[in-house]
Formats: C-alpha cells, sequence, structure tokens
C-alpha cells in the first residue's frame, strides 16, 4: 500500500484508527471453541464489525505463533479475510543479521501479503535493510515504547545530549522515506511526540497504547499529529474483548466507532 492511498483513507474517513488483533486464545467470547476455528471465527467477526471504523488492522502475531501449526493457518486466514482498503500490519517485532531478516521479510511481505511489520533496530542497517528492499510495503521501527523497560535503553542519554530513542529515530530515518518507513511510539509517552515530530516530521507513526493502557487520545493527536494526519492509533483490547458476550463484535463496533467519532471531532479542531 502506498503512503497516499493511506492518507486518502485517513481522509476520507476521518478516522486514524487501527483495530489490534491481539486474539488471545483464553479470552474468546462464550460459545466459540478454544481452537483454530474459534480464532478464526472471532477476528473474521471482529474485523467485519469493525472495518467500517478503522483504517488499518495490526496482528500480534505472538498470539498466533504460540498456538504452532494451527495458529499460522488462522493468522493467514485472518489477514485474507481484512478488506484491501485497510493497511495491515504484522505486529511481528523482528530484526537479526541481514539474511536471516531477508528470511523473515519474505514471510511477511511475500508467504503473508502483510502491508507492513514491526522490526527491533539493535542490531543495525543491515538488519532493517532487507524489509526497505521492498516495494510498497512498509517497515515500522520501534523508537519510544511505552514500557517501564524503555528506561533501560531507549530513555539513556548519549554523550552529545540526545537520547538513545532519539538518535535510532534520526538515523533510521536517513536510511529510507517517508513512503516506506514508519516508527513506533507508545500513547503514553505524548509529550515527547512533539520533540519527535522535529526529527521525523513526514513519517507516520504508530502509537500503541490508546485504550486499555491508559494512553490519552486528545494529547497524542495534538502533539503527532503532522498536515497528513500521519498517526495510526493502535487500540487492541479495549476494542476486540469490548464484551465477552453474544454480541462481542457489536460491542467491538460500538468501542471502534467511538474513537472514529473521537478523531473525527479532533480532526475538524
Amino acid at each position: 500500500m502506498t503512503k497516499q492511498f493511506l492518507v486518502d483513507q485517513i481522509k476520507a474517513k476521518q478516522s486514524y484508527l487501527c483495530v489490534g488483533l491481539d486474539t488471545d486464545i483464553e479470552k474468546l467470547p462464550a460459545g466459540l471453541p478454544k481452537n483454530k476455528d474459534g480464532v478464526i471465527a472471532f477476528t473474521k467477526a471482529i474485523i467485519d464489525a469493525t472495518a467500517p471504523y478503522c483504517v488499518s488492522y495490526k496482528i500480534n502475531t505472538a498470539f498466533y505463533e504460540s498456538q504452532g501449526i494451527a495458529g499460522w493457518e488462522a493468522m493467514e486466514e485472518t489477514l485474507a479475510h481484512i478488506p484491501s482498503t485497510h493497511f495491515t500490519i504484522a505486529d511481528a517485532k523482528r530484526g537479526d543479521i541481514g539474511n536471516t531478516s531477508a528470511q523473515y521479510a519474505k514471510t511477511f511481505f511475500e508467504t503473508l501479503p502483510f502491508d507492513a511489520i514491526t522490526v527491533a533496530p539493535y542490531m543495525g542497517k543491515d538488519s532493517i535493510d532487507p524489509f526497505l528492499a521492498y516495494q510498497n510495503k512498509w517497515t515500522i521501527v520501534l523508537g519510544l515504547t511505552s514500557n517501564p523497560g524503555s528506561q533501560n535503553f531507549e530513555q539513556q542519554q548519549l554523550a552529545n545530549g540526545q537520547f538513545l530513542y532519539e538518535s535510532v529515530l534520526e538515523q533510521v530515518a536517513s536510511w529510507g522515506s517517508p513512503e516506506q518507513l514508519m516508527f513506533v511510539v507508545g500513547a503514553t509517552k505524548a509529550k515527547e511526540l512533539e520533540t519527535i515530530r522535529k526529527i521525523i516530521p513526514a513519517h507516520f507513526i504508530l502509537v500503541p497504547g490508546v485504550g486499555a493502557q491508559g494512553g490519552s487520545l486528545s494529547e497524542v493527536t495534538a502533539y503527532g499529529k503532522n498536515n497528513e494526519v500521519g498517526l495510526l492509533i493502535n487500540a487492541s483490547r479495549a476494542i476486540i474483548f469490548a464484551s465477552s458476550g453474544a454480541n462481542f463484535a457489536e460491542d467491538a463496533a460500538i468501542a471502534a466507532k467511538g474513537y472514529a467519532a473521537e478523531m473525527k471531532a479532533l480532526l475538524s479542531e
């Protein structure tokens, strides 16, 4: 998917919502079997219910990989069910030496034809280059995350006064273009987005952590939006597990619609 297509979808819907499919098999609603068939039925129902209100889906691959072959099959069928108008993300956080990264890229760009994959930048440029070699595919690089452990490395201050995450953003942005690179910034780091936008003014930012993790949609938008919006706000549990009853899909749609309505209001300010 091209950047312009994504921007056009956001402007048409007045929504920059990404629904996270963190499909925990143990949390499937009553009435669905805790197996591959249950996962597929659940994710398809969630997608059908929420598609009008979002522009993207992020599949957290860990929840599928943990189920072995059946999980991979469920992930493949889930991905195939997502409309082509929606930006698809494999939240896999891969990153390894070049020839290994090339296989990861093949896995998530060819075998499973996602639009984007999340990657960890710790091993440097040669671990990311294989992902950037693909046309109209996106590499989403971890920048500043919300977890407590982000203080261990990401928020360490360098000798030049920069924080490590700022150096990562600056360097990685020079390896590709805003047409193929995004960055992850956690929603609880909303105020840092003001400085981050000065480093990566034209790039999209994927922001997880709104909803169950307590991030503020209004703050993230205020500090992170650019003239193309430039944000994908991910909400996972707050939408897909909005309820555990028979009306789980309808309740997910209500939750997604609520986010979309707030986004529309924020964009009109």
